[in-house]
C-alpha cells in the first residue's frame, strides 16, 4: 500500500513541522470519516445523557479552526457565519445551533474552514515557522508560538474524535481507527 492510498497518514521520518502537520491532518481525516456521509438524523444522534451530536461536533471544530488560524494565529476578528452568531453562549453555540443546520451545510462549512485553515497554516509556516510568536498571549504579555497553536489543534482532535468514535457507532455501528485505503469524504445524506 502507497501513501496515495492513505494521503491522512504522517511520515514514517520526517521534520518536526512534517510530522505536527501530519498528525493534525491525520486527526482532521479520522474526524470527518467518522462523521461522513450521515443524513440529518445521523448527525443529531446522541448518546445516553449527553447533548453531543455528530453535527455540533463539525460545527464547534469549524468554529475552533476558525478562532485558532485567524484570531490566534493574526488577531484578525472572525468573519462569517460566526460574526453574525448568538454568542450568548460562547461555548455552546455551535453545538446547540448545529440542530438547525442541514448535513450538506455542516459538511461544506468543516470541510471550507479546514480548507482555509491548512492554507493560513502553510502560509504561517513558510513565513516563520513553528517558533514564530502568534498574536494570542497570556495576561502577563507572554505570547504563544505557531507550535503551540498547533499542539492545542491535535489535542482538541483528539478529544473530539474519541467523542466521535462513540456517537458514530451509536448511529450505525461503523466503527475503527483509521479511514480505508482511498476513502475521500463525501457530502452527506439527504
Amino acid at each position: 500500500m502507497t501513501n496515495s492510498d492513505r494521503p491522512w497518514e504522517p511520515p514514517l521520518a520526517g521534520s518536526e513541522v512534517e510530522h505536527l502537520v501530519g498528525a493534525l491532518d491525520r486527526m482532521r481525516t479520522t474526524f470527518r470519516w467518522k462523521a461522513d456521509d450521515l443524513d440529518a438524523a445521523g448527525l443529531r444522534t446522541r448518546v445516553g445523557a449527553s447533548s453531543l451530536t455528530l453535527g455540533g461536533l463539525l460545527k464547534h471544530l469549524a468554529a475552533v479552526e476558525d478562532d485558532v488560524f485567524i484570531t490566534k494565529l493574526s488577531g484578525k476578528p472572525l468573519g462569517a457565519p460566526w460574526d453574525t452568531a448568538d454568542w450568548d453562549d460562547r461555548y455552546e453555540w455551535p453545538f446547540t445551533s448545529a440542530a438547525d443546520d442541514t448535513p450538506e451545510q455542516l459538511y461544506a462549512l468543516w470541510d471550507a474552514t479546514v480548507e482555509r485553515s491548512r492554507a493560513r497554516l502553510a502560509a504561517a509556516l513558510a513565513d516563520g515557522g513553528l517558533d514564530q510568536l502568534v498574536h494570542v498571549s497570556w495576561p502577563d504579555g507572554r505570547h504563544a508560538s505557531l507550535r503551540r497553536l498547533v499542539c492545542d489543534m491535535i489535542e482538541e482532535y483528539g478529544r473530539h474524535t474519541g467523542h466521535a468514535d462513540l456517537l458514530r457507532e451509536a448511529v450505525d455501528g461503523l466503527v475503527g481507527e483509521d479511514p480505508p485505503a482511498g476513502w475521500h469524504a463525501k457530502a452527506g445524506r439527504a
